[in-house]
């Protein structure tokens, strides 16, 4: 059985579904007999996905495309509006949208500002835009919000981008609790944590054939459903080139520089990476 807010005829709404996760998990809820809403900036990108995700449904009527620029709560209250006008609900919201790239912690404060607008800022206006609608409509519904597992061991390199998704995870924890102390209330709440996958933001980096380490965004889906079936919260996914055992160590690892009070980021640090590798070892 699948998570109760994905069956036939039930809608899904997903922010960044032109491409990668997003277009990934578009296609497979028009599979499942979904109606679906694509979200995401104008352009080319998004009629193309918006027609392949068609031809999976079998009818132009059951999906809907709406350009969408999360980080303008007026564009994500308009989504909603184009979204309830055309199906009556949403049963899940997937605020995937996201952008990453030059956040250095003295880089451009403007592209700061995007990165945080997009990742941060898009979740927090899904989720106050769409979850009091959810929540009256008092049917089974989920809402996952991606983010990443730069957002819990923080590496160096691309702070604004970690900074983002470690927000993101706090928001949706947040999110969880609330919806439990809400009488009544039959939404869960889920955090999507990818792994090496290969979409868009890899091809940005100059790669254009999938590295053998990396998933295929379908495979996250394919990880993903069963998850919601068994009411996960922390979706952490593998790929080809890290497991779940070695995700559990290099978490375990960054939580434990506070409680062992070492030098912050440690596991880059000199002088514990020898440690550490005996750590992960083990």
């Amino acid at each position: 059985m699948a998570h109760p807010a994905i069956a036939t005829d039930r809608v899904a709404v997903i922010t960044g579904a032109a491409s990668g996760i997003g277009l990934a998990a578009a296609k497979r809820l028009a599979g499942l007999g979904m109606k679906v809403c694509l979200a995401d900036l104008p352009g080319d990108a998004l009629q193309r996905a918006t027609a392949e995700v068609a031809e999976l449904a079998g009818d132009e009527g059951r999906v809907l495309a709406v350009e969408t620029d999360v980080s303008r709560r007026e564009d994500v209250e308009r989504l909603r509006e184009r979204v309830y006008a055309a199906f009556g609900e949403a049963s899940l919201l997937m605020n995937n949208a996201g952008t990453e790239g030059d956040g250095q912690i003295f880089g451009d404060p403007e592209r700061w500002r995007a990165i945080l607008d997009t990742n941060l800022w898009g979740v927090i206006h899904g989720v106050q835009v769409f979850a009091p609608a959810m929540i009256e409509q008092g049917r089974p519904c989920a809402i996952i919000n991606t983010g990443s597992k730069q957002g819990i061991t923080t590496p160096p390199g691309d702070t604004a981008y970690n900074i983002s998704k470690a927000g993101v995870k706090v928001v949706t924890e947040a999110l969880a609790h609330e919806l439990r102390n809400i009488p009544d209330c039959r939404i869960s709440a889920h955090l999507l944590v990818p792994g090496f996958v290969f979409t868009g933001f890899t091809k940005a980096r100059g790669v254009t054939e999938k590295p053998a380490g990396a998933w295929e965004p379908e495979q996250v889906i394919d990880f993903l459903l069963p998850a919601l079936e068994r009411g996960d919260f922390y979706v952490l996914c593998p790929d080809n080139e890290t497991t779940r055992e070695t995700d559990e160590k290099r978490i375990r690892w960054a939580a434990e520089d506070i409680v062992r009070n070492r030098a912050p980021l440690s596991r880059w640090h000199p002088d514990y990476k020898d440690e550490f590798a005996k750590f992960l070892a083990e």
